[in-house]
């Protein structure tokens, strides 16, 4: 049975449309399901494969195609097709349990009346959700509320769920509204085409509230008819006040956990964000245009005085700090790298007035930044900080000291000191292995084996006590790696 409409064919980019495997579809319907006659929702079935699985379910699905497909192969099924959302607050319908991969659409594409649905519903439920949230998770809410009591859901998450700010409102109406919450975090990808890692989410007994989070950390996923064994109790409060509603320290020993963990409660431990304020470089509007090579700036005869030089992204960034020899290395290559830094109100040579005029100046300014600033050519936001730190990383994230006085764009963070002498007592340890590993800890993973540090989390780095307790030879070098295999560095 279906009820169908004419809604237009959505890209996967849009949909979030990624079909799951059939072994991880068939585990976690099994998980689901308790016995035949129990009614299951896919809020987001796609092809259908859910419900093929479970004869006595329904599915939504917002693509016409995907609706259709899954008519085709789940003959059995209930399937909408349209948004789920207003689905969702207009039926009556309750289930016992619901299964399903709810579609990865991230903020700048979940937008206009489905996103306000989305929000307004969870809302109702008591979950505030911050402008940054991705769909899946407003799925996974607003599915629960339509549980009957005693009920069960299994579902593919994106691993954001174990370090996005984000999520964290999602787990804390997960664990005040089900008596059992259970994540299994698998290092090997669901989708081996995909750079997005997933990993599964497995509640019971809605109405309840536990105190808990039941983790499975697992190399592999394999397939099973129940849930997989615990291997990490992870305490809410601890979860909460200790590592910032977050899950991926539970991907490391109980042993080295514990030694951060004394580090974070001992007041002589420190926090970057203590003496130093960590934040993205200027945004110039049009990189290739604002960003001269030392012969580009003599064929138009700008004027030094007009030229700063800056560091462009990550991979410009010598080891350990920015001289003048790094600088003059830089010119005698003709890199890329004089910002045209002017100013508002500024008298302006001749020959910049010409390049302002030019054919890529033209264009430039017609650019979203550019034309939303008066003048148009003055970049603003333009700082010489202290030390340069790498926003996303291999091996290691990378913090030099600024002794050039260059500037830097939004590629890379500028780091600010506001207590030079606490800066000059603990960034001489930025590469120990305990920094290390916190950065490992705060930041998170990105596509392609990268490690990503957003200001906030940067801030959050952790500069221990000289009197951290100590853990065996190798303990917390091991931990990196650990940290590194999670998200794909090296293999």
């Amino acid at each position: 049975m279906s009820i169908v409409t004419n809604l237009p064919r959505l890209s996967q980019k849009h949909s979030g449309a990624y079909f799951t495997p059939d072994d991880v579809t068939a585990a976690l319907v099994s998980w689901a399901v308790g016995k035949a006659s129990d009614r299951m929702l896919d809020p987001s079935c796609g092809d259908g494969r859910f419900l093929a699985c479970h004869s006595n379910s329904v599915g939504i699905e917002q693509d016409s195609v995907s609706a259709h497909a899954a008519i085709a192969q789940a003959p059995s099924a209930l399937v909408h097709e349209g948004d789920f959302f207003a689905w969702a607050e207009a039926t009556n319908e309750r289930f016992e349990c619901a299964a399903g991969n709810p579609p990865f659409i991230r903020y700048q594409t979940f937008k206009g009346d489905i996103r306000r649905r989305a929000l307004e519903l969870c809302a109702v439920r008591g979950v505030a959700f911050n402008g940054l949230a991705s769909s899946w998770a407003p799925f996974l809410v607003a599915t629960a509320g339509l549980l009957k009591p005693g009920g069960r859901m299994a579902f593919v998450v994106p691993a954001e769920i174990g370090h996005a700010p984000y999520a964290a409102p999602l787990l804390d109406y997960l664990v005040d509204s089900f008596s059992s919450v259970r994540i299994v975090a698998v290092r090997d990808k669901l989708f081996p085409t995909l750079s997005e890692d997933c990993w599964l989410l497995y509640a019971e007994g809605h109405g309840g509230r536990t105190d808990h989070i039941a983790l499975t950390v697992t190399d592999r996923f394999t397939p099973a008819k129940t849930p997989p064994r615990a291997t990490v109790r992870v305490d809410v409060g601890e979860w909460r006040s200790i590592w910032n509603r977050r899950l991926r320290p539970y991907l490391l020993p109980s042993a080295v956990r514990a030694m951060y963990q004394a580090a974070v409660t001992d007041p002589t431990s420190h926090r970057l964000g203590e003496f130093a304020s960590v934040g993205i470089g200027y945004v110039s509007g049009d990189n290739n245009f604002f960003h001269l090579r030392p012969s580009e700036a003599a064929r138009w005869k700008i004027p030094t005085a007009f030229l700063h030089p800056t560091i462009r992204n990550g991979r410009a960034m010598p080891a350990r700090q920015i001289t003048k020899a790094t600088v003059d290395g830089w010119t005698k290559s003709d890199q890329q790298m004089f910002l045209l830094r002017l100013k508002r109100g500024q008298e302006l040579p001749t020959s910049i007035s010409r390049y302002l005029d030019s054919s890529a100046g033209r264009e430039a300014r017609l650019g979203y930044k550019c034309r939303n600033r008066t003048p148009w050519y003055a970049v603003p936001d333009v700082h010489m900080p202290e030390f340069v730190m790498s926003y996303m990383s291999g091996r290691s994230v990378n913090l030099v000291r600024n002794q050039a006085g260059v500037t830097c764009t939004n590629s890379v963070h500028a780091v600010r000191v506001r207590d030079a002498a606490l800066a000059a007592k603990l960034l001489p340890t930025w590469s120990t292995p305990f920094v290390t590993l916190s950065c490992e800890l705060e930041g998170h993973a990105l596509g392609g084996g990268m490690l990503k540090l957003e200001p906030r989390e940067a801030a959050r780095i952790l500069f221990p006590a000289a009197t951290a307790p100590a853990l065996p030879a190798g303990a917390v070098e091991d931990a990196i790696t650990t940290m590194q295999r999670w998200r794909h560095y090296g293999g």
